[in-house]
């Protein structure tokens, strides 16, 4: 189901068919690096992951991480989306690209649209972002998003200390 339309991009939401693309993403060097190893080794993994992470979210909040297409055809560019963390007063934007779709403006894009999209259609007044020290690109778009660095914060499940950014 598509959910958001952009210039270039439609992002819809996850089915189990996507599982090569979470198989092929969760492994990148960037992903690997920024987000962590999350145990994706197989198809099986990756359908798991979807259904455990990303369908659960849609049928409890009605919202989620979104597939980021380009617009009219099924190439998979990366994902998108909002996430509920235990840990967080409010909702937190992801993005993720794989490599040879970044440096072309598609994560600005999709997580544009998104914020719009969580403030009209979600009611959703702060959004937050959270990202690693060392992650400059991630750094760089929450703040073109207008996100403002407020504090650090640990999140369940991960020993980082990450920087928490805020609407």
């Amino acid at each position: 189901m598509i959910v958001l339309t952009t210039e270039r991009l439609e992002l819809r939401q996850y089915t189990l068919h996507d599982a090569p693309f979470v198989l092929e993403l969760l492994n990148t060097p960037d992903w690997m690096a920024n987000i962590g190893d999350r145990g994706i080794r197989t198809i099986e993994d990756a359908e798991n992951y979807i259904e455990e992470k990303y369908l659960t979210q849609y049928a409890e909040l009605g919202f989620g991480s979104y597939v980021s297409l380009l617009k009219g055809t099924d190439t998979i560019v990366g994902t998108c989306g909002l996430y509920k963390r235990p840990d967080l007063d409010h909702c937190d934007i992801g993005f993720a690209l794989l490599p040879k779709y970044e440096k072309k403006g598609y994560a600005y894009e999709s997580a544009n649209a998104l914020m719009h999209y969580a403030r009209t259609e979600l009611g959703m007044d702060t959004i937050y972002g959270i990202t690693l020290p060392t992650n400059t690109a991630s750094r760089n778009l929450l703040k073109k998003l207008g996100l403002n660095e407020i504090d650090t914060v640990k999140i369940e499940g991960d020993d980082a200390e990450l920087l928490l950014y805020s609407s």
